[in-house]
């Protein structure tokens, strides 16, 4: 069905996408970008571009799309510890060692997979201006496969738009504990933070162009002797590898466990300790957002893994 839409004298000129928004308040403003991209919208006839302007008196043709469906394939044998679920986005704790979606050498077996066979979770609508949308549905913030801990996902595109706002809004409450090797100080870092000029697996702050990074480090528990620590790291932007890259980097005291930025402890016990978590000292305690649809204050906390916590009280022996 097309939507036919006159502009009123009152209207004043205005980018396209904006109108619409106001125009079709249930649709997103990325799904209008998306249809204007795929030459489903006219302004008198003529196809448009997003950064058109219209003004008074202008007719508007919006022939919608359908939606896009994922790619990924549900597997029940992913576990999925769900901490809060309603109709619009589901709360999870992901566990190490679980990739949050398919990608390069991880085509099945991650969260999405399993949330994707779970009832009430039927592919919800990729994102339309992620290029990889349709092997990520819902996913508007990711953690790395051996950082465990809360991750939220949207379920249908008001949750997605919504989510997405607060983070680039910078709104949404997101805190992590590490043990790092070394002590690392509280402060505040803030960076550039861009792909690591000699390793494709690495990002760096030592970039002369990347986007900025900011992460609030407090220093909870000094362990082992002044060798280790326990630290929380509060994230004002969400760089991929962020805290990790942080903490080797600005303060070099890499996370325990971390091969890729902080190497293997020479310390026997420390490297014992580390062998033992397999994985790495990064957790994702705490994720504070406001519900997108419902307006609710949420706020989530989860305790350290076993593996995590039993590291912890072994580093406070020594």
């Amino acid at each position: 069905m097309t939507h036919r839409f006159v502009l009123g004298a009152e209207q004043s000129r205005e980018r396209v996408d904006k109108v619409l928004v106001r125009l079709l308040p249930d649709v997103s403003r990325a799904t209008i970008q998306r249809w204007i991209v795929e030459e489903r919208i006219r302004v008198d006839g003529v196809i448009c571009r997003s950064k058109d302007l219209v003004g008074p008196g202008a007719c508007i043709e919006v022939a919608p799309g359908p939606r896009p469906t994922s790619r990924a394939e549900p597997d029940a044998s992913v576990p999925v510890e769900v901490l809060f679920e309603d109709q619009h986005l589901i709360v999870v704790n992901k566990p190490a060692g679980i990739v949050v979606h398919p990608a390069r050498g991880h085509q099945s077996g991650t969260l999405v997979n399993g949330l994707l066979a779970r009832e009430g979770f039927q592919r919800p609508p990729s994102d339309p201006l992620d290029r990889d949308g349709p092997l990520r549905p819902g996913i508007v913030h990711r953690l790395d496969k051996d950082t465990s801990g809360i991750l939220v996902v949207a379920k249908d595109e008001l949750a997605r738009e919504g989510l997405k706002r607060q983070l680039s809004e910078r709104s949404m409450e997101r805190v992590y504990v590490a043990i790092t090797l070394g002590v690392a100080q509280s402060q505040i870092i803030d960076t550039l933070h861009g792909r690591h000029p000699r390793s494709r697996l690495k990002f760096s702050t030592k970039v002369r162009e990347g986007r900025r990074a900011v992460t609030r480090i407090e220093l909870l528990e000094s362990l082992a002797g002044g060798r280790c620590a326990l630290v929380s790291c509060r994230l004002e932007t969400g760089r991929t590898h962020q805290i990790r890259v942080h903490l080797a980097e600005c303060t070099r005291t890499p996370v325990l466990g971390d091969e890729l930025y902080g190497g293997r402890p020479t310390h026997p016990p420390l490297r014992d300790i580390a062998d033992a978590m397999r994985r790495h000292a990064l957790h994702a305690g705490v994720l504070g957002f406001v519900h997108p649809v419902t307006g609710r204050s949420m706020r989530f906390e989860s305790p350290l893994p076993e593996r995590m916590a039993q590291a912890l009280e072994s580093l406070r022996l020594i």
